[in-house]
């Protein structure tokens, strides 16, 4: 029995390893990391250009179905905050431009949808299901990490709020 737990310990420890898992992912309270992708629908963007402003960093796929219920929710924040210093940045998790696109035009979506073809920037953020959305306050440190999708209007008004400064 020993001899399996063993043998489960390493393989777990190998695998995690060879996906580069092992490696410290980014922490709640360090500095988000940079990055620079294609936008779906216009010119490449940088995380660093968003400095000075609350971002919402969310990390997505048109096969994941957490991810495209909570994506009216994060329009609907977009919509109401964004003349307020709020930016929604949604990376699409590795697939083809046509099929962010088709989703994008469906949902009726408007915020920068950015395009991590290679699932480079997911890696650095150390990603490994979707939904995961990052908050990140003005000076770029992420503030907030969530799992598994099922954002609201109010969380993310919530977050904004306490990210700017204005809680309650």
């Amino acid at each position: 029995m020993n001899r399996g737990i063993t043998l489960v310990a390493a393989l777990f420890l190998t695998l995690l390893f060879l996906t580069g898992m092992a490696t410290k992912p980014p922490l709640v309270g360090g500095p988000a990391p940079d990055f620079e992708l294609d936008q779906l629908n216009g010119p490449s963007a940088r995380m660093s250009d968003y400095r000075g402003k609350v971002v919402l960093l969310n990390f997505w796929a048109t096969w994941c179905t957490p991810c495209k219920k909570e994506m009216p929710e994060i329009q609907a924040a977009y919509e109401s905050l964004k003349d307020q210093g709020f930016v929604v940045l949604a990376l699409n998790f590795g697939e083809t431009t046509e099929k962010a696109e088709k989703l994008v035009k469906k949902m009726g979506l408007t915020f920068p949808i950015l395009l991590d073809r290679e699932v480079e920037v997911a890696e650095r953020h150390r990603v490994v299901s979707l939904p995961v959305t990052f908050f990140i306050d003005p000076s770029g440190v992420i503030k907030e990490q969530v799992f598994g999708g099922g954002l609201t209007l109010d969380q993310i008004t919530e977050a904004f709020r306490r990210l700017q400064g204005k809680a309650g």
